[in-house]
């Protein structure tokens, strides 16, 4: 950690268009803030800050830049800690690429991400570049387990202003196909170390031959760890593929692939790469020598496999060859129909945590080549979660859409503390580089976990720790005690390490005397209650591991409000602190387009705004702040004025964009501050700051219109010049003056 003083409350630096916002938004906070003693700073996460942290040996001092990951990493242990964090890019290869391009040519001395390092110099910096790709913020800052559920104020709008859903039909030909064996889920084992199994961990592979080849060692758990390994088989994973490509070919519907090649950053690309080889099969029997020796891998994506072909000699007969198998196969599921992007161009586009809901809230429905929606065939290879969104297509099915005006909430909370289960974003998952037995070795000699593989299976492994998981349950307690309504432990007995888990749950929940208030289902049958549950209109707790807490609070909130971006989402840390997350990044890159095209960003700062309030309120107990718990409270009541009074964000020029929502949102927060009785002087400070924002409203509006419909220049996507931004996301002179 720096010397550098630490803020009251830090706000992340990000990406995209949660970044672009906060150039608009912070300034407000800021001002506010000061009012009533509080300070508020930042620390960059963003993708582009955590390169340039990884190479200062290359950079002018003015370009260098603090590890602020590893600064809010040791914060986050503290019981000071109050952090609000945006979401950032978990970044894909070709994003990672596309930054170090940008960066470079900006003028920073970056090394090349190399794709097949030799050298020591692109061993080291290959292994650099690793450390930053996929859920690599996450797993260092969220020392606390995870409570997320709809704000009160968002909820409430979402029922009287209910968000179109699509029909769903029973004869609908949307379905779910998922792998019946040798896949993660049935390949699992798991087990809770005792104390003399507890230490480092060594995982190697012996051949067939008798070598041992050491994959990872000094991976160290302690006493109460459950840790589990798995593996994928790709020889059933390539015979899956193959079979869900004819079948969707007989059905005549979209063939749509659902992977999170950013999270799951070393298995899920490699997932997508297969399925881009089997359905490009002919092209890849033919040309699949060209390709390796040109370095052209199907992990980046058809996207990126077209660039790298239009640069061979035979790239016209390979192109060729492409469009023909393309036009043979059944129709893609498409990212952007009009721009020709289709499911298997980008791995980093295929979330399927944001694909999927918005699938099912289409009544089932995706977009195909020729611009016009059809029902899918949603492949899921791995089955371990596959069933929640089976089980969510076969109830719309049975039952018709949800219908927002009347439907109750599912709350989720999450099991994510000190890397708890995060599967393939941690250095303990490999692609297996020859047959033979893969073993988890204990440091008493002990194989604690072994399986027998093949050249090209992906073999992971993942923990969750006694701490944690203890901590995970205590929460869910609180949380039920407080809304005394449903609670649900998504856990499965018939699997590996769910079981585990329930040796847990069980007696916690028996020794704290409210094992009556809680179920334990699988995630199948959890699914079918929580529907039922909310089309009744009432509430459900989701208890939930962490991959599950990443798709169901996607999903739910998707059906119920529309979106997930906003949710209020609290990471109580363990050790005291407080982490406030404002909501899911998903959509940011086609806001992004929009503002660079048309000068209008939709981006909607509602998460931000929840976020705000209760980062607010928790600086006020942590340092007894008064002045802080009455600015909290008006935050809540700007919130609720920017929906009452359809200030949020639309998505059209000429609508409400993002500034103009937060022109209105530091008018109704000035206002509540000087309208509230608790404190005369916050009430003296700002209500000439509500007056004049009142007084001045058709001119700040006009500026901050002024050059919509207009391209503008951020100066970068990944790095954007902070006096660019500034000049875009802050046009209004009359607001800033107010404002300060």
């Amino acid at each position: 950690m720096t010397n550098r003083p630490t803020p009251d409350i830090i706000y992340t630096t990000v990406d995209e268009a949660p970044q672009l916002a906060a150039a608009s938004l912070l300034p407000i906070i800021q001002s506010f803030a000061a009012a009533a003693g509080v300070s508020v700073g930042t620390r960059d996460i963003s993708l582009a800050g955590r390169i340039i942290a990884a190479f200062p040996e290359g950079l002018s001092p003015e370009q260098r830049q603090p590890d602020d990951l590893a600064d809010l990493g040791a914060l986050v242990t503290k019981p000071s800690a109050n952090v609000i964090k945006l979401p950032n890019i978990s970044a894909s290869v070709p994003q990672l690429v596309a930054a170090v391009k940008e960066l470079q040519a900006q003028g920073y001395a970056l090394p090349d991400y190399p794709e097949d390092p030799q050298t020591e110099a692109e061993k080291e910096a290959r292994r650099r570049y690793d450390a930053l790709k996929g859920s690599a913020v996450n797993p260092v800052l969220r020392e606390g387990n995870s409570d997320r559920r709809a704000a009160i104020a968002v909820k409430n709008y979402a029922m009287a202003h209910p968000h179109s859903m699509g029909s769903w039909a029973a004869d609908s030909k949307t379905h779910v196909s998922t792998m019946a064996a040798d896949d993660f889920f049935a390949n699992e084992t798991s087990a809770t170390l005792t104390a003399a199994q507890a230490g480092p961990v060594r995982i190697e592979l012996l051949g067939e031959d008798g070598a041992v080849t050491v994959l990872k060692d000094g991976v160290k758990f302690p006493e109460g760890a459950v840790v589990d390994a798995t593996f994928m088989s790709a020889r059933a994973l390539r015979a899956f593929l193959d079979q869900q490509i004819a079948a969707t070919q007989a059905q005549g519907v979209l063939f749509s692939l659902h992977l999170k090649a950013t999270m799951m950053k070393v298995s899920d690309p490699i997932l997508f790469g297969h399925a881009v080889r089997a359905y490009l099969a002919p092209v890849f029997d033919s040309y699949g020598a060209v390709f390796d020796a040109a370095g052209i891998s199907a992990n980046a994506g058809l996207g990126a496999m077209l660039e790298r072909i239009a640069e061979l000699p035979q790239a016209s007969e390979i192109l060729a060859a492409i469009d023909a198998t393309l036009a043979s196969r059944p129709p893609l599921y498409m990212v952007n129909s009009d721009k020709g992007i289709t499911n298997l161009h980008v791995p980093s586009d295929v979330i399927i945590d944001a694909s999927m809901p918005a699938l099912i809230r289409a009544g089932g429905k995706g977009w195909g080549p020729d611009g016009r929606a059809a029902d899918t065939n949603c492949v899921i290879p791995d089955s371990s979660y596959a069933v929640v969104y089976d089980e969510t297509i076969r109830y719309f099915k049975e039952t018709g859409a949800l219908d927002p005006a009347t439907a109750g909430t599912v709350q989720n909370v999450g099991l994510m503390a000190q890397k708890a289960e995060e599967y393939g974003s941690h250095p303990t998952t490999f692609e297996v580089p020859h047959a033979g037995t893969v073993r988890m070795v204990l440091a008493n000699g002990e194989v604690l976990h072994s399986h027998k593989v093949e050249a090209g299976d992906i073999w992971r492994s993942a923990s969750a720790r006694k701490a944690p998981i203890e901590d995970w349950v205590h929460l869910a307690i609180a949380r039920q005690k407080a809304e005394n309504c449903q609670a649900i432990f998504w856990l499965d007995a018939a699997r590996a390490h769910d079981a585990e888990l329930i040796a847990y749950v069980k007696p916690l929940l028996a020794a704290a005397g409210v094992a009556d208030k809680f179920q334990i289902l699988a995630p199948r049958e959890a699914t079918r209650l929580s529907l039922e549950t909310i089309r009744r209109g009432e509430t459900s707790i989701a208890v939930t591991g962490n991959v599950l807490r990443d798709y169901l609070t996607d999903l739910f909130p998707i059906l119920e409000l529309g979106t997930s971006a906003k949710m209020l989402s609290i990471v109580k840390l363990m050790q005291g602190g407080g982490m406030f997350e404002t909501g899911a990044g998903g959509s940011a890159p086609k806001h992004v387009q929009q503002l660079l095209q048309e000068n209008h960003l939709r981006w909607d700062s509602l998460g931000e705004f929840c976020a705000l309030g209760e980062s607010l309120k928790f600086q006020a107990e942590l340092s007894g702040n008064a002045k802080a718990l009455i600015l909290g409270k008006a935050v809540d009541a700007a919130t609720q004025a920017i929906l009452d009074h359809d200030h949020s964000p639309k998505a059209k020029v000429g609508q409400t964009d993002n500034r103009t929502s937060h022109f209105y949102f530091a008018w109704a927060w000035a206002a509540a501050m000087a309208a509230q009785t608790e404190d005369a002087g916050l009430a003296a400070h700002f209500a000439p700051i509500a007056a004049a924002l009142a007084q001045n409203e058709a001119k700040i509006l006009a500026e901050l219109t002024a050059n919509e419909g207009k391209p503008v220049d951020l100066g970068g996507y990944y790095h954007a010049d902070p006096a660019k931004t500034a000049a875009v996301m802050r046009p209004s002179q009359t607001f800033v003056g107010i404002i300060g």
